[in-house]
């Protein structure tokens, strides 16, 4: 399998819709925390609606924090390095490999937690905007932050960890006073989607489910969660049997052992950090799937798991790259 292309490259393919924004060179220094301003001119003072109320953001930020898990892709894709950042915890700085070349030479700052992050920490870096759109924290610690600096969180009746990609991305390029570059972000991201649609015609329609073993028991991921959209953002359904189970308060169903029939279908996509990881062994009932007697079960690496969950601009790309050739041959 290819390796892809290299992050720089992938960043610079999305935002090569954007007029004012430059890509580096290998020449050039890494970007820096606080890049030059490139804000349409009155962009500020401007007030986005979320979660907890309204915040206005006054000035363009220079030092922001990223509390939601894939906020800082979205902030980095706007070429503004996060003074810091939290992310999912199977990548040590929070940030996956197609950021890169992005944050080479930044220095970084790992929050640990974006539900009950640390105050005091984040107080440190005196930020002037904290992002937390793709965060689980609650009106407590919204509270707790807005002392420090304004809080942008997610928008209103939407779940936590839902927020939908392109969402996302405008809000944060609006709180970054870039609307434009957000959407022509989220427009070269579409553009990237429809082409794997159309290059993988024969996705149109199928089941598939993207599901993450643990103790024991399995979590399949539903059309509001990110992994769920990556599936249906290539032409797959998510099977019936398992959007039935859906209570509205979370991004999956979980299963017991006994319950993986309602995994069945054309496709099963398993999350994991090693791509020769076997879901079946130990567990008979698997074999009584037609996906794994068709062998159309497709486990993923570290990196391809990063990428499909973090379903940012910078991440889709590499997603795409990876996985949709990896899947069109297992359904072959």
């Amino acid at each position: 399998m290819s390796p892809g292309p290299a992050p720089r490259s992938i960043a610079c393919a999305l935002v090569a819709l954007l007029p004012l924004t430059a890509c580096g060179t290998a020449d050039d220094g890494p970007p820096e925390t606080g890049s030059a301003s490139r804000t349409a001119e009155g962009a500020f003072p401007v007030t986005i609606e979320h979660e907890f109320g309204s915040t206005t953001v006054e000035e363009e930020p220079e030092r922001v924090v990223t509390l939601g898990v894939t906020d800082a892709d979205a902030v980095l894709a706007l070429d503004l390095v996060p003074v810091g950042n939290t992310g999912y915890t199977f990548y040590e700085s929070g940030l996956g490999p197609w950021t890169d070349e992005l944050v080479e030479g930044a220095e970084l700052t790992r929050i640990d937690s974006d539900s009950e992050p640390n105050i005091e920490q984040i107080a440190n870096l005196a930020p002037d905007l904290i992002i937390g759109v793709s965060a689980g924290f609650d009106e407590a610690v919204y509270e707790s932050l807005s002392q420090i600096a304004p809080v942008v969180a997610r928008p209103s009746g939407t779940a936590a960890y839902t927020v939908p990609r392109d969402e996302a991305t405008e809000v944060i390029a609006t709180a970054l006073g870039r609307p434009e570059e957000g959407a022509a972000l989220n427009e070269a991201t579409d553009a990237l989607v429809e082409q794997a649609r159309a290059e993988y015609p024969e996705f149109e329609g199928l089941t598939g489910t993207a599901v993450l073993p643990y103790d024991g028991k399995y979590g399949a991921y539903l059309p509001g969660d990110a992994r769920g959209r990556f599936l249906m953002s290539l032409g797959f359904v998510i099977p019936e049997a398992v959007t039935e189970q859906d209570s509205g308060d979370e991004f999956f169903v979980e299963l017991s052992s006994e319950r993986v029939d309602l995994l069945d279908g054309d496709l099963l996509l398993v999350m994991s950090d090693d791509e020769d990881f076997d879901i079946t062994e130990g567990s008979s009932v698997f074999d009584t799937l037609d996906v794994v007697r068709e062998d159309a079960v497709v486990t993923t690496t570290l990196d391809e798991r990063g990428a499909v969950t973090y379903n940012s601009v910078l991440s889709v790309p590499y997603a795409l790259e990876h996985l949709a050739p990896r899947i069109d041959e297992a359904l072959s």
